[in-house]
């Protein structure tokens, strides 16, 4: 194997895929990148068994040949390699060491035969459609962060994707993501071919992979789902993934839908202030207690071990006056997502989930789980 490659192009398809190889293997090979030189195309395919990247560059193939060689060292040397640089790789046949020559810089690294390395197959039966890559962004950042990482509720480590009713009667995809303490879904507009989608669990590995991928992608990326895999593809690059083999709770029954008592306030300011009380809150609660009254909400922790905090600020309510408490770090992940002004809360009594909306994008909420205080 033997060819030439401009550098951005090989350092933009490994980062692509490098990602996806687990550091610690008890595989050797599984710490390796797959490395295909055919045509006037150069491979690259790296795989931890449960998740498969796949990106490919234009390079001039001197010699065809496949190869494997360690991925994040190979990431390594290519990305400190000047940019707009020239890379030749070649495979010596002699000790089977992959040659990297830029410049007057050159590079040996260790191979291990291309014929160990395990591809994952695809499934014929799978529906397929595209979606626009900003509505598959937003879908991936308005709800990951509430991601189970419990690993013993396994069928909580991941986002359900699925085609849902949206409120005004249209088809929707939706993903819903919850750790059992707190839950975020958002709604996009179902693209075509997906209305009839079951629902799926994505596991939060593949979610980040993916969101790595479609970054920088304009246009749309073709979702294919069968029983077992989801498939991302984004102009060359390709990304398989298992699904999580398990039943998502109803997460219908967590959204409430009786909440009465309404809490406007400006969202960055409460965001400020959440933070600044919560810096004295306990490690292991960060219970942050909110009293509610006409027009204003006092914030306050107390704890005996790290101090006391409060800080009060204006909002728009006009109910009952009320305490409820919440994690500090739950309701900084919310806030971070709210793009209006305003955050709206909805809250029935100290012990039920409270409902968060966006003014700005009434197609997400959120709900969280109050704590004792």
């Amino acid at each position: 194997m033997k060819l030439t490659i401009e550098r951005s192009d090989l350092l933009n398809a490994l980062s692509h895929v490098q990602n996806v190889v687990e550091r610690r293997n008890t595989i050797p090979i599984l710490s390796n990148v797959l490395m295909e030189a055919k045509g006037s195309e150069l491979t690259l395919v790296a795989t931890d068994l449960d998740i498969e990247a796949v990106d490919s560059a234009d390079a001039k193939i001197d010699s065809e040949g496949s190869i494997t060689a360690p991925a994040g060292t190979l990431f390594d040397v290519i990305r400190k390699l000047p940019a707009g640089a020239d890379v030749e790789l070649e495979l010596n046949p002699e000790n089977r060491r992959l040659t990297i020559r830029s410049g007057r810089a050159k590079f040996e690294l260790p191979t291990l035969p291309a014929t160990d390395f395990q591809t994952m197959t695809g499934d014929d039966s799978a529906t397929t459609f595209d979606v626009d890559a900003a509505d598959l962004r937003r879908l991936i950042d308005k709800t990951r962060f509430a991601i189970s990482t419990e690993e013993t509720r396994y069928y909580l480590n991941g986002v359900y994707l699925h085609a849902a009713d949206g409120d005004k009667g249209a088809k929707v995809l939706r993903a819903v993501a919850t750790d059992g303490h707190r839950l975020a879904l958002a709604d996009a507009p179902a693209p075509k071919g997906s209305e009839g989608l079951d629902g799926v669990i994505v596991p939060r590995k593949a979610i980040g992979e993916v969101r790595r991928l479609i970054d920088a992608v304009d246009g749309d990326v073709t979702i294919s789902v069968s029983e077992t895999k989801i498939v991302f593809q984004a102009g060359r690059a390709v990304l398989t993934s298992k699904l999580i083999d398990g039943s998502f709770p109803d997460y219908q029954r967590v959204i409430p839908k009786g909440n009465d008592k309404r809490l406007v306030i400006d969202n960055k300011s409460f965001e400020a202030a959440v933070d600044r009380v919560s810096t004295v809150s306990a490690e292991r609660s960060r219970s942050v207690k909110l009293s509610l009254a006409d027009g204003k909400v006092t914030l306050a922790v107390n704890s005996a071990e790290t101090g006391q905090g409060h800080e009060e600020i204006e909002c728009d309510y006009s109910d009952d006056a009320m305490e409820i408490g919440f994690n500090a770090k739950y309701l900084l992940d919310v806030t971070a997502q709210i793009e209006a002004e305003d955050a709206e809360f909805m809250l029935n009594d100290p012990a039920s989930p409270a409902l968060i909306l966006d003014p700005g994008d009434l197609a997400t909420r959120y709900v969280l789980m109050p704590l004792r205080v």
